[in-house]
């Protein structure tokens, strides 16, 4: 399906003058859309401007980036953060100051946030943890680990309790990209800090898109105070433009509501599992609000009874297409209790 939205969808779309039930898109907590959320943004844009193209380094600042990293730290337990103008600008951040502090191992499936020159691997995620842990037992030197957080695309958990098998006296950096956890996965949405456990010989790093759950265009990367303040004294840091700070004033001004979107959330992830989980159609984890499914003829099926799925061919136009249901915190009850209608007719279609 290509589909062409002429205005930023909630918990509805607007296509050809015609209302759809919107299931797809990567706003979790409904921010896009959520009216406080926007007047917050429009009060800051009121006081910032629309955007400070300014260096972060520059002797003219605004408090509003330090106090809207301390707030990201606490969060989700880091150390410490700080932001960028984008996600994969945090990403390439990283990866440039790293890089020369050992030897990069992708993990398959990675986000090009997180490329880099070093080892890649196309086999099964299990297997590349396998092969770390072998690597560290040979003691080849520092290690940096590149990883999603989560499996977006086909709705699947990454497992990280192999890192207890790492030797004690490894020296590695475990770096996560948490893009599509981060507001959506942990204790309050806290994420990876709150999900993943390294033992003491693994320092793990997130790196994580804001404009995911949390609505603000613009990364982050969080991590002890050391490793941020090193990336703040880098060039790559000093030469971008930052976050554009309206978007800043207004999360910390709905910080209190991230929680509660994520209580909705939750409620309807609840709501719609049970259900179409028992169909055998769809694979997802407990409360993750995406849900895969190989059943392609679902997408135009959903169109034709008024709802829009995610639908896409990936990694390459060329491929299959990658089919799956995105719920959001905007939804209602009587969108996933239509939902979860129109998947049995479909399956009844079937038989």
């Amino acid at each position: 399906m290509d589909i062409k939205l002429e205005t930023i969808p909630g918990r509805v779309a607007i296509l050809n003058g015609k209302a759809y039930r919107y299931f797809s898109g990567t706003s979790y907590l409904g921010m896009a859309q959520y009216e406080p959320f926007k007047a917050a943004v429009a009060e800051g844009v009121a006081r910032y401007g629309v955007n400070f193209g300014g260096s972060r380094l520059g002797n003219i600042r605004f408090s509003i980036f330090e106090e809207a990293e301390a707030w990201l730290a606490t969060f989700t337990g880091a150390g410490a953060a700080l932001t960028a103008s984008s996600g994969s600008v945090a990403g390439q951040l990283l990866v440039r100051y790293l890089k020369d502090k050992g030897s990069l191992y992708s993990a398959p499936g990675l986000h090009p946030a997180l490329w880099a020159e070093g080892h890649h691997f196309n086999g099964p995620f299990e297997a590349w943890a396998d092969l770390i842990v072998q690597e560290c037992s040979r003691k080849r030197g520092p290690m940096v680990l590149l990883s999603n957080a989560v499996d977006p695309l086909f709705a699947r958990p990454y497992p990280f309790e192999w890192l207890d098998r790492i030797p004690p006296d490894a020296t590695v950096t475990l770096v996560l990209d948490d893009s599509h956890g981060l507001g959506v996965c942990g204790e309050n949405g806290a994420g990876a800090f709150s999900v993943v456990k390294p033992p003491p010989q693994v320092e793990m790093v997130v790196v994580s898109s804001l404009g995911k759950a949390l609505g603000v265009p613009g990364g982050v990367i969080l991590g002890r105070p050391g490793l941020i303040q090193a990336l703040w004294h880098s060039p790559f840091f000093g030469g971008a433009s930052p976050i554009a700070p309206a978007f800043l004033y207004g999360m910390l001004q709905v910080k209190e509501h991230y929680p509660q979107a994520l209580g909705r959330l939750r409620a309807s992830i609840r709501r719609f599992r049970e259900p179409v989980l028992a169909t055998g159609l769809f694979r997802s984890f407990m409360d993750y609000p995406v849900f895969y499914t190989p059943e392609h003829r679902l997408g135009p099926w959903l169109e034709t009874h008024g709802c829009l799925l995610s639908q896409f061919a990936y990694p390459t136009p060329e491929d299959e297409p990658v089919t799956r249901i995105v719920l959001n915190a905007l939804h209602e009850a009587e969108d996933i209790d239509y939902l979860v209608a129109v998947i049995r007719r479909f399956l009844e279609s079937l038989s």
